[in-house]
């Protein structure tokens, strides 16, 4: 059979920095192996960083793009109604940079291998893969991850929006995978109630999936960059929060 390989990624979030180094780093990896594609999960811009220097780097690449919630949000939301990481991109965006926004897929299906979404495949902001405990994201259950699938099915499922990078095995040999963030490696959030979701891991994440002839093998890269600037940057644009993740990979500072 042809092998193919792909490259997985989401939630930026005006990572600038981090994208960069992803980049550099899938230009590596394409030397040692072809890939095949690059496919970006969303949410690109929302955060206290670089988002318009974020989104002219990702127009730039020609990968499978689709929307996150905060890309819809940043299209859609009037900015009274936005919370201050979409409100901070709003204000640096273009009318062109919200046309780009608006006009990508929330989904999309390759050769009946791959079924790409950000949340879950019917709900942007959905969880797939965890599921709010004490206050926390973990790992969801395999009926609540089959549940939340519904009537969906692939051999290859591609989800984020949790920042957790995850490989999950499903019946029928089905995998999930969660790339990771490339920009966002802690956050919290009062959807669907007040919870935090961390890593403990300052890298930026993605993934490489390869069909093979036994299935799809999964990798989970962790990349090096600049995570100290990336947080001062935060620091300077009164979001303490986002300075510790950035700074930490955790949503509070080491004790």
């Amino acid at each position: 059979m042809t092998i193919k390989r792909w490259a997985v990624l989401a939630d930026i979030h005006g990572n600038r920095l981090a994208l960069e180094a992803v980049i550099a780093d899938l230009d590596r990896e394409s030397a040692r192996q072809p890939l095949d594609g690059v496919i970006n999960l969303g949410d690109h811009l929302s955060g206290p960083l670089w988002p318009a220097e974020t989104l002219a780097l990702v127009m730039r690449q020609k990968w499978i793009h689709l929307s996150g919630n905060h890309d819809r949000q940043l299209a859609q939301l009037e900015v009274e109604a936005m919370g201050a990481s979409d409100r901070y991109a709003r204000a640096r965006l273009t009318t062109a940079d919200l046309t780009w926004l608006r006009a990508l897929p929330r989904r999309v299906s390759i050769e009946d291998e791959i079924l790409a979404f950000h949340g879950t495949p019917e709900d942007d902001c959905g969880y797939l893969l965890e599921t709010v405990v004490g206050g926390r994201a973990q790992l969801a259950s395999t009926a609540e991850i089959e549940a939340r699938l519904g009537r969906w099915r692939a051999p290859l499922m591609l989800c984020a929006h949790t920042h957790q990078p995850r490989v999950i095995t499903l019946g029928e040999g089905r995998l999930v995978v969660n790339p990771g963030s490339v920009g966002l490696p802690a956050y919290e959030t009062d959807d669907p109630v007040p919870h935090i979701a961390e890593t403990g891991c300052v890298h930026a994440r993605y993934a490489v999936v390869e069909q093979t002839a036994s299935g799809w093998r999964v990798a989970l890269q962790a990349v090096s960059y600049d995570h100290l600037a990336a947080a001062r940057q935060a620091a300077a644009n009164g979001r303490p929060d986002w300075e510790i993740a950035l700074r930490t990979g955790r949503m509070a500072a080491p004790a």
